[in-house]
């Protein structure tokens, strides 16, 4: 009951915002110049507040290049570039983004981080990579996207569908905090207003019980809180899912090989 009068009491808060959605008029202008804006801001605080985290997520991503030793990323939700800075010098980066309207930030980005090679921009959900092929990358990076995704496993399949056997699924977002925690009463209270405002933005997903359930054979996720104060964006999780590499044909070979010659020894024993 509470929570659905706080709900109300934003609403009216927000009331403009809400007639501009009514009219049709909000969502165009947020995907076109209002989010944009809000998020390289976003981005450039929230790069502050995880420096050190960010530097230490990304600091093995030269373990997972190719066989060649070039390191092929994708970054679903590329948005103005934030994680540029932290990818290693020659990297051949192909860029995806639901929304097309971050030219200016990402150009900056770009221009600043000159240490990697762009390969291509794509316009695209996360749920729908279909313009990239199958185990065509060695790692897919994930941050503050997963939150507005309209499908979290059906996005998760997707980077598993691009990534090659071995590669790397980095990730980084806020979600919900502890049910008995004030931070998830606030963020109850917020969700409505706040999804409407922040392009689908959902503040009470539990995303890490999604990576659990997701068919990686190896997760590091740890749960963090980023001080953002004045939001109820605090709890995130951070780390990387590795994607089950199959054994090639010569390894499964000598593995039999192994098991007869030792099958065949104990016989020649017992006998």
């Amino acid at each position: 009951m509470h929570i659905l009068l706080f709900r109300a009491c934003l609403a009216l808060l927000a009331m403009p915002i809400y007639l501009l959605s009514f009219l049709g008029v909000w969502e165009p202008f947020c995907k076109k110049v209002f989010f944009p804006f809000f998020l390289e801001k976003l981005s450039a605080v929230h790069n502050r507040k995880t420096l050190r985290q960010k530097q230490e997520l990304f600091h093995n991503l030269p373990e997972f290049a190719g066989p060649s030793g070039e390191l092929k990323l994708l970054e679903i939700g590329t948005g103005c570039g934030a994680n540029f800075q932290f990818y290693p010098p020659g990297c051949k980066v192909t860029c995806t983004d639901i929304n097309p309207h971050f030219q200016k930030g990402l150009s900056r980005s770009m221009s600043q981080n000159q240490h990697l090679h762009y390969e291509r921009f794509l316009v695209a959900a996360a749920e729908d990579l279909s313009q990239v092929p199958s185990g065509s990358v060695d790692a897919v990076v994930c941050t503050l996207v997963l939150c507005s995704v309209k499908d979290v496993n059906r996005a998760l399949k997707e980077a598993q569908r691009v990534l090659r056997p071995g590669g790397a699924f980095y990730f980084l977002d806020h979600v919900a905090a502890d049910h008995s925690s004030w931070k998830y009463f606030w963020q109850q209270i917020c969700y409505p207003t706040w999804k409407l405002v922040f392009a689908g933005c959902c503040l009470t997903r539990e995303t890490w019980k999604s990576l659990e359930q997701a068919n990686f054979s190896e997760l590091k996720l740890q749960h963090i809180s980023v001080p953002l104060p004045w939001t109820p964006i605090k709890p995130h999780i951070i780390g990387y899912a590795v994607k089950f590499q199959s054994l090639r044909l010569t390894e499964i070979t000598e593995s039999a090989w192994v098991i007869v010659s030792s099958q065949n020894i104990i016989k020649s024993f017992c006998s």
